[in-house]
Order: C-alpha cells, then structure tokens, then sequence
C-alpha cells in the first residue's frame, strides 16, 4: 500500500535514490514556465496600483527585487539551455565529420 505522500502520477519524478521516495527537481522547461508566471505576477504588481503611504511603496520596491531576480534567473536559464543545445550541435558536427568509430 503506499504511502499517502506517495500519490504522484508523473512517472518522471523518481530520483531513483533506494525507494524511490523523493520527487526529481524539475526539468529547466518547468521552470522556465514557473518563472515567467513569476514575472508576470511581479510586474503586474510593479505597475499596477496606486501609492498612497510609505508601507505601500516599500511592498512595491520587494516586487520590484523579486521581478529583477527572476528575470535574472530565467535568463542564465535560457542561456545555459543554449549553451548545452550548442555544445550537442557541435559533438553531432563532430561525430558526423569523424564518422562513426
């Protein structure tokens, strides 16, 4: 029977650690997802609304730290997702001028 924090249906979230009890990180696509519905929700909050007291205008300046880290992030991101699609071009590049071994 399992266990009640053993519900997943994602066939993809074992870490394939003894048991298989710990859900896997997700993947930089789901990420990049969570981060731009993250983005969205801190400029919405950046630019909507009117100040009228102190409170406000420092709740204000969080969301704009929090819009320009996960900005950041979804940028190294992108570019590490980049990096590593380059680096499989190149090896297929070489693989294919070397051909098989």
């Amino acid at each position: 029977m399992p266990k009640s924090d053993d519900t997943h249906t994602n066939k993809e979230e074992d870490t394939g650690t003894p048991g298989g009890s710990e859900p896997a990180a997700p993947d930089r696509d789901e990420i990049l997802s969570l981060l731009t519905d993250g983005i969205e929700e801190a400029h919405r909050k950046v630019t909507s609304g009117r100040v009228y007291d102190e409170s406000k205008e420092q709740t204000r300046q969080g969301w704009i730290r929090v819009l320009a880290y996960a900005a950041g992030q979804y940028r190294q991101l992108v570019r590490d997702k980049e990096l590593e699609q380059i680096e499989e071009r190149l090896e297929r590049l070489e693989e294919a001028k070397d051909g098989p071994k």
